[in-house]
């Protein structure tokens, strides 16, 4: 039988005291507070007291280490989807405020319904998706937990919602560790939920272009 219910989930902070735009670089770990994050999210889903198929994971060490509380508490292994992964950006490695000074950096932010400074939105939602309709089919009567990143998960939830891709960064409604659920009925998807189970006052590292 498909699926019932498909949650993604953002990874909780992380470590990042020099706020670099980390993106696919390496060596990026969830901070203590991102640990407690990823855990409160995990309780969420459990208090929803639905049965868990399938747990997947961006192969990003933060994605990883958010799936672990899934993990325990569903005694599940997580499988490793590269579509999940954040998306490519010319940005990766820099501290936006300070590129964004440079006018040299100007001509990657040309086209922001692309976005010219990284992987387009099309590609992103076609992947994402992709992942969602393939691991609904194959779940076996349950629901289904993707721990991806901020922009994948909020542009599955623009194309859901039939809105345009384009958008500001800054206006994401994707907290970390925040929960966004889906079901689909035939092949439709619909948004049924969004919470933010994790407490994020304090939290540094909040967004990412």
């Amino acid at each position: 039988m498909p699926g019932e219910r498909l949650h993604l989930v953002r990874h909780g902070e992380v470590h990042n005291p020099h706020r670099v735009l980390y993106g696919r670089l390496p060596d990026y770990h969830l901070s203590e507070a991102g640990r407690r994050m990823a855990r409160a999210a995990a309780d969420h889903v459990a208090a929803l007291d639905r049965p868990i198929a399938a747990l997947y994971s961006s192969p990003l060490e933060r994605a990883q280490e958010s799936a672990e509380p899934f993990a325990e508490r569903f005694d599940l292994v997580p499988e490793i989807e590269i579509r999940l992964i954040e998306p490519t950006n010319v940005f990766e490695g820099t501290q936006m405020r300070r590129s964004l000074m440079n006018p040299l950096n100007w001509w990657h932010l040309r086209q922001p319904a692309t976005p010219s400074w990284g992987e387009p939105y099309a590609s992103i939602a076609e992947r994402m998706l992709g992942v969602m309709d393939e691991a609904w089919d194959a779940a076996d009567s349950g629901d289904v937990v993707m721990v991806s990143h901020q922009a994948p998960i909020w542009i599955t939830h623009l194309r859901v919602a039939g809105l345009p891709l384009r958008h500001d960064p800054r206006t994401r409604r994707c907290a970390l560790s925040s929960v966004t659920s889906f079901e689909r009925v035939g092949d439709v998807w619909r948004e049924v939920t969004y919470a933010e189970p994790a407490a994020t006052d304090g939290a540094v590292d909040v967004g990412a272009v």
